[in-house]
């Protein structure tokens, strides 16, 4: 233990920690921009100065290691003024369209701003102007408003393993970019968002598809269909004050018929059906010595980076569809049919917790007897600003349920949101048919949790299955190298580009790093899906008497012609988008 005195305070830490975080446990905040806690703690922006008796000039908090008798100030008034010119000096070059950013309110660098009461720029100078790169179906990616703080350069590489972007050129003229300074479009980004969530201001955000959904409220001749994401609804309520991980479910319905869409579905009800299609398909491929092990393929960043790294290897992917493109199809095909409506007047929106599936919707096989399977993709943020466009009080609104004829999801659906869930959805299912009886067994506690890679062997009439949970796509690739190297004893994996799954997508609510700092955000959310589960009366996807519904009114049985035709897709080694000529 080291012993030392922060503003006169003093305090006992372990070796090792930093001062910031020794400061911390005192309960003195040192204000930080480029630090995220375990994943970019560079010191680059040095807005963390503080300053150490007999020690010449400042130390960098987020870096600086205690010392036996250290004496630290955080407020002096040298301490103060030096973060204020270091302030300074960053907005110089910040383009400052605050009011028109879509981070309005929810930026870092405006909190210190605020903080520091700026209230005119010292240092105006030169200014750098940047192209904004918007050719990515998901993603955009405006330099004049980054900071060089290097927090998505971390992500990309440290969590994901992608190197997509870094930082490029020297002294005024650096940038963070991508090779050759070419589009996101263009490099092997997968479109996961997590630099979106790492980011303090707006130099990276979504494709924004609001325009798009309000013009199909508006029409007339439009039958408007949402269909919402078992994470959002964890989510949501955050974007309005509440706490993380507060399960909105209702209230969420509620604002969507508010803006105006005439049904609204639970995307759950999708995941029930992959399940049933995805359980099937592992049998058939553990009987039959098919390809194995058989990884899942609900996330589309995840299919993305197969496809570019691993294009050998393809094979080993289950062909079911992700829930929302298996859903939209069974709305244009079961709902219209049930209903009698035309299913070209039909427009699906999704409302999802990553940008990734902006560009999933977008792929040329996403689409059957012509119609697209979903028509826009809306993330939670997204869903968010609607609701505040449209002056509706969430919280004050009162619960609402899904539509008829697809109210009703299993718990199994609502945990597909949380690293671990497809896995143990699945095993519910497969278990079950393997054995052929109704097993009491329905948490697999083994794929829980939010470990990097978590492993399990389950037993089931006498066989004994294999299988793995990865979470982040840096993770994947450990797998998919033990595959190429033929020491892979799975059966199946489970594979969620972003860690903790979809709850911490690229579209959800960005919290700022002393919020990721000081509390498991996953971890609340996560709870809150395997509460909903819980809850559940109907646990098992094949047991969810809808899905039983559709398959014996359209679409036979699992597996079938008819459900190859709608649910199930293929992969390609170079995959294309079907993007708008005018988004281009």
């Amino acid at each position: 233990m080291v012993h030392l005195t922060i503003d006169h305070k003093p305090v006992e830490v372990p070796e090792g920690t930093t001062i910031l975080a020794a400061a911390k446990s005192i309960g003195i905040d040192i204000p930080t921009l480029c630090f995220l806690k375990d994943i970019n703690e560079a010191g680059d922006c040095r807005m963390c100065l503080v300053e150490v008796k007999g020690q010449r000039g400042f130390a960098t908090s987020c870096i600086q290691k205690v010392e036996e008798g250290m004496d630290v100030l955080t407020n002096s008034i040298d301490v103060i003024e030096a973060r204020r010119t270091i302030l300074d000096l960053i907005l110089s070059n910040h383009h400052r369209d605050c009011l028109t950013c879509v981070r309005n309110g929810h930026c870092e660098l405006s909190d210190l701003a605020r903080k520091f009461n700026v209230q005119h720029i010292e240092y105006e100078g030169e200014m750098t102007t940047h192209t904004v790169d918007d050719h990515s179906p998901s993603l955009i990616r405006d330099f004049n408003k980054c900071i060089l703080c290097r927090r998505c350069v971390s992500t990309c590489n440290r969590i994901q393993g992608i190197g997509a972007i870094d930082c490029i050129n020297r002294g005024f003229h650096s940038t963070i970019s991508t090779t050759y300074d070419l589009s996101l479009n263009d490099v092997n980004c997968t479109f996961c968002g997590q630099c979106i969530t790492a980011c303090p201001t707006g130099a990276l955000r979504e494709k924004e598809s609001i325009k798009d959904v309000w013009a199909a409220l508006n029409d007339p001749d439009t039958i408007c269909i949402a269909q919402t994401a078992p994470a959002v609804r964890v989510a949501l309520g955050e974007l309005f004050g509440q706490k993380i991980g507060t399960n909105v479910t209702g209230q969420m319905v509620s604002a969507i018929k508010h803006l105006g869409f005439d049904y609204v579905f639970d995307t759950n009800t999708g995941a029930d059906m992959t399940i049933m299609e995805e359980a099937h398909e592992f049998i058939e491929r553990l009987n039959n010595h098919g390809v194995l092990p058989m990884m899942t393929s609900c996330s589309p960043a995840w299919i993305r980076y197969a496809e570019k790294n691993y294009p050998e290897l393809l094979d080993h992917l289950s062909s079911c569809k992700s829930p929302q493109m298996m859903f939209g199809a069974m709305i244009k095909s079961y709902f219209a049919q049930t209903k009698g409506i035309d299913p070209e007047k039909i427009k699906v929106v999704s409302i999802m917790p990553c940008v990734a599936k902006k560009a999933e919707i977008l792929r040329p096989e996403m689409e059957v007897n012509g119609l697209r399977d979903v028509d826009f993709v809306l993330t939670t943020r997204e869903l968010g600003r609607m609701i505040d466009y449209a002056n509706i009080d969430f919280n004050e609104l009162p619960d609402a349920d899904f539509d008829d004829p697809l109210p009703l999801a299993s718990g199994a659906g609502a945990i597909f949101g949380t690293s671990g869930g497809v896995m143990e959805a699945a095993l519910r299912t497969a278990a079950d048919w393997i054995s052929g009886e109704t097993l009491q067994k329905l948490d697999y506690s083994a794929v829980r949790g939010m470990e990097k890679i978590k492993e399990a062997s389950v037993t089931i009439n006498g066989q004994t299955i294999k299988v793995a949970v990865a979470s982040s796509l840096k993770s994947a690739a450990t797998i998919m190298d033990s595959i190429k190297n033929g020491a892979c004893e799975y059966h199946f994996v489970e594979i969620m580009s972003c860690p903790g799954g979809c709850i911490m997508g690229g579209g959800q609510p960005i919290k700022n790093s002393k919020t990721q700092s000081s509390i498991d955000i996953a971890k609340r959310r996560s709870a809150a899906l395997y509460d909903i589960d819980q809850a559940s009366t109907i646990r098992k996807s094949h047991e969810n008497p809808v899905v039983k519904a559709m398959y014996e009114n359209f679409f036979g049985q699992p597996g079938s012609e008819v459900a190859h035709h709608y649910l199930h897709t293929h992969y390609h080694m170079h995959p294309k988008y079907n993007i708008p000529e005018d988004t281009q």
